[in-house]
């Protein structure tokens, strides 16, 4: 990983999420830039460079997947594998209000010593791909779950809502280091995905696909079928340089790729690092075990400890302060 992180120069589509809609076509879609907040997110760990790729595009599906999500919504993306990288855990938290902005965390577990010089899906293995979403409190949370399918975690997610939403989704996605003058190497990230607007599936239905696992092209009959191909094939014209590259505006990209479509493009959601732990969270988390186990947890200094592994944050705390029988409420 590199380092220090020093200040970089902010542009204004950075950590943004815009939709847009093809009306030609009727297939949405959405534009991510991410830089800021990939850096929030990778600078917590000093990750080796396959497990940061896979952090980094599992953030940036994240942004891509979440700005739908309404108000005080998460949406949370995991994969679990039996592979090196053991679990990647992102969570997406929709704003508090309109205008301000969402927030993203992610970080991930493996075993170093399992690690190959292969590219960084290949340190995946077999395992589960999982999308929930929780709309608050008094919600029952929605969670869909796909096999690890593909060559990469985008692949996972096209398989996810082909298997789980019965909606062709397709993803292109750049992400790597960048540098510029007078700035150290940093993780820039973006890219497009593009969804046809739901309709009723007869290849759905009758459980055709490859496999157990269904794909985009199960999905479209003869009617959506040209529409979806030629809007694919102009996304595949896409250069990863227009995706992370910072003299392409997410407007001008899209007018690039798809101006007969007639792109039409609504407000962009704003995105950056944010974590949503705290000593009180911790102190909920701890409050089902009793005095017996608490003696358990406690360090030879006498203190209770945790660390968030999304943002690095450290909970020192009195024994006696935590668990369901709890002598005080102090620190």
């Amino acid at each position: 990983m590199t380092s220090p992180h020093q200040p970089t120069q902010q542009l204004a589509w950075d950590d943004s999420v815009l939709p847009f809609q093809l009306d030609h076509a009727d297939i949405r879609g959405r534009v991510a830039r991410l830089d800021g907040v990939l850096d929030g997110i990778l600078k917590q760990h000093d990750y080796p460079a396959q497990v940061e790729a896979l952090v980094a595009e599992m953030a940036l599906l994240t942004a891509l997947i979440g700005q739908t999500m309404k108000l005080r919504w998460k949406l949370s993306l995991q994969v679990q594998s039996k592979g090196p990288v053991r679990m990647i855990a992102t969570d997406y938290y929709g704003p508090d209000e309109d205008g301000r902005s969402a927030r993203i965390r992610a970080y991930a577990s493996y075993d170093a010593d399992r690690l190959t010089d292969g590219a960084p899906i290949d340190q995946v293995g077999e395992g589960y791909f999982a999308i929930m979403i929780d709309q608050g409190e008094g919600m029952t949370p929605y969670q869909g779950i796909t096999p690890l399918t593909g060559d990469s975690l985008a692949s996972c997610a096209e398989a996810y809502f082909a298997q789980s939403e019965q909606l062709p989704t397709r993803f292109s996605l750049s992400f790597g280091q960048s540098s510029g003058p007078n700035e150290a190497e940093h993780w820039r990230a973006g890219g497009v995905m593009l969804q046809h607007m739901p309709k009723a599936s007869p290849f759905a239905a009758s459980g055709e696909g490859n496999g157990d696992v269904l794909s985009a092209s199960d999905l479209v009959n003869s009617d959506e079928e040209e529409n979806w191909n030629r809007v694919n094939m102009l996304l595949n014209t896409v250069e990863d340089l227009e995706l992370i590259g910072p003299s392409v505006p997410p407007t001008d990209l899209l007018l690039r790729l798809f101006h007969e479509e007639q792109p039409r493009v609504f407000d962009a959601q704003a995105v950056r690092f944010g974590c949503t732990c705290s000593e009180d969270r911790v102190r909920q988390s701890l409050s089902i075990y009793s005095a017996k186990d608490i003696e358990k947890m406690t360090t030879d200094d006498g203190r209770v400890t945790a660390d968030c592994q999304f943002c690095g944050a450290h909970y020192d705390m009195d024994p006696a302060s935590v668990g369901f029988e709890a002598e005080t409420d102090g620190a």
